[in-house]
Formats: structure tokens, sequence, C-alpha cells
């Protein structure tokens, strides 16, 4: 009778014992695990694009290398360029000499005609006039008719316009061109200097510079490649701006605010965790990731996007990896 009881409270104790570690069990299954917040390095990215078409003459740098805000980075050849700057100074020298015979006015030989032929004109008037009265006295002792005197004041009065236009004629080759036509002959220099700095501004940007110090991450045109205006030629990773993004669901945003200090975890370095601040936070566009929470009387959940900045360098950190903020409130 003993043993039988013994054995009973045995059997309880297995049962009890088992249906306390298919507790534990299922109580471990139905906890929630903490969500995890997954996104990835990134860093600024420059693409190096040129102004004018032309060809991929020289390139200075290879992928992986580092560069600094200035260096030449490609020299893109483009024999138009070099045709428009030399039509541009023609042009140029073109205005400059019409600017300069404006001003100076009239070449001193025609000066020096134009004045003999004042001076020829003034000897006919004063032929002229000692003719005319003459022929005037005759008239007014009536010896000559009338027709003779008026032909003689005629060939007077012609004369003297004949002067008068001679020395209006002098007057403009000593003065030179009019006032209008020196400052037409100035706008023509300005506006040809002004096409010689627009294409020597082509000239320059044919050279490629780096526009801050970083990593060249990938050349896009090789040696001998015809390259469009605008089209890029090689990118450029600034390193000295990295941050991590992330696209976290509007539900695990608890906590989670611009100025907010995480800590985040890049597997590629090791299980350390760096510290970062938030310093963006954006609702992505409508058709971004988003779920209801329920089918009747719930809410859409949508998806920002989060930048977080790290507080200090990080050694060996590179755009592309895979970083993540654990422990997240559900």
């Amino acid at each position: 009778m003993k043993e039988t009881q013994k054995s009973l409270w045995v059997g309880i104790a297995v049962v009890v014992a088992i249906v306390a570690v298919v507790a534990a069990l299922g109580a471990l299954a139905l906890r929630p695990e903490p969500e995890v917040l997954m996104g990835e390095v990134a860093a600024s990215e420059y693409r190096v694009a040129n102004k004018v078409p032309g060809r991929v003459e020289c390139l200075y740098v290879q992928e992986g290398q580092q560069v600094r805000a200035g260096d030449t980075l490609a020299f893109i050849s483009s024999p138009e360029v070099d045709a428009k700057l030399t039509q541009a100074q023609a042009a140029h020298s073109a205005a400059s000499a019409q600017s300069s015979k404006a001003r100076r006015g009239a070449r001193e030989e025609q000066v020096a005609a134009a004045y003999e032929m004042w001076q020829k004109a003034q000897v006919g008037v004063d032929i002229a006039k000692k003719s005319y009265d003459r022929v005037q006295a005759l008239f007014d002792k009536k010896v000559v008719a009338a027709q003779k005197r008026d032909e003689a004041e005629a060939q007077y009065r012609a004369a003297m316009a004949t002067a008068n236009a001679a020395k209006m004629q002098y007057d403009m080759a000593k003065e030179g061109a009019q006032t209008e036509d020196k400052e037409a002959a100035e706008a023509l220099v300005a506006q040809a200097s002004g096409a010689i700095r627009e294409v020597s501004s082509y000239v320059n940007d044919r050279f490629l510079v780096a526009p801050a110090n970083g990593e060249v991450v990938e050349v896009f045109s090789k040696h001998g490649e015809l390259v469009g205006t605008g089209a890029p030629v090689l990118s450029i990773l600034d390193m000295g701006d990295v941050w991590f993004s992330f696209s976290v669901r509007e539900d695990l945003l608890k906590g989670l605010k611009v100025g907010t200090e995480v800590q985040v975890q890049v597997p590629a370095l090791g299980e350390k965790s760096y510290p970062a601040k938030v310093t963006y936070m954006r609702a992505m566009a409508s058709y971004a990731t988003w779920r209801s929470t329920k089918t009747n009387g719930g809410y859409d959940v949508k998806s920002f996007d989060l930048k977080a900045v790290p507080l200090k360098p990080i050694e060996g950190l590179r755009p592309g990896m895979t970083a993540i903020i654990a422990d997240v409130e559900k």
C-alpha cells in the first residue's frame, strides 16, 4: 500500500514538473522579441560633371584614390571650344580696331586734304566776289544788263556755298567720328570682351577638379570616350560626412525624435556600439512601406526616414555597411 502511494506521488510530481516546463517554454515563446531597427551607413556623394561636350583625354585619378578639394581629376578635350575662343579673340581685335579708328578720327593726310579743299573754295569765293562787285558797279552805271549782274551774283553765292561745304568737311575730318559712333565702337569692344571671358571660362572648365576632400568611388567615363554637357565623369565620396540611415515604422518611433542619442551597432566592425544623435526625421512618400494595424477601427502605419550622425569618428566605417539600433520599445 505504501509503495502504491509513493508511486502515485512520484507520478504527480513528474506531471507537475512537465507542466511547469511546458508553461515556462510557452511563456518564453509568447514573450515578444525586442524590435531591431536595421539601416545602413551613408555618406555624401559628389558627381563631377563637365560643362562642355568633349572627349576624355586624360584621367589623373583612379577608383579608391584619396583626393583633396581642388585637385585636378580629368581633362576634357574640346576642339570646338578652342575654335570659339579664336573667333572671340578675332572679333575683339576687329572691334578694338574700329574703336581706335573712331577715337583717333581721320588720318592726317585726310585732314590736310580737306583743309586744302577749303582753302581752294575760299579762293573761289574771293574771285567770285570781285567779279560780282565789278559787274554790280557797271550795272549801277547802266553799262551791263541785269542778267549779267544776276549771273555774277549767282556765281558768287555758289562759291560761298562750296566754301562752306568744304569748311564742314574739314571740321568733320579734324574732329573725327561722332560721339554716338565712338560709343557704339566701345560697346562692340565690351561685347567682344564678354565673349572672350565666357569662352575662357569654358576653356578652364575642361579641367575637372574635386569639389571636396574624399575618395574616388566610381569612374563612369573611360579614356577616349565622348561625354556630353552635364554628364558625370566620376563620383567622389566625402568620408568626412557620414551618417546612419534608417527606415522606421511609425509604431516604433516611441522615444525617437530629433536630438535623441542612440547606440548603433555595425556588425562589420564587431559587437561594439557607437553613440549617434538623431538629426533628421521625415515621413516617407505615400508609396513607401506601410501597413494597417487593424482591419476595423485601426490606423495606417507609415514609415519615416531617420538620419543619425555619429558623435565621433568611427574607424573603418564605410558606406553601405549595415547599421542596427537594438532594443527598441514596441
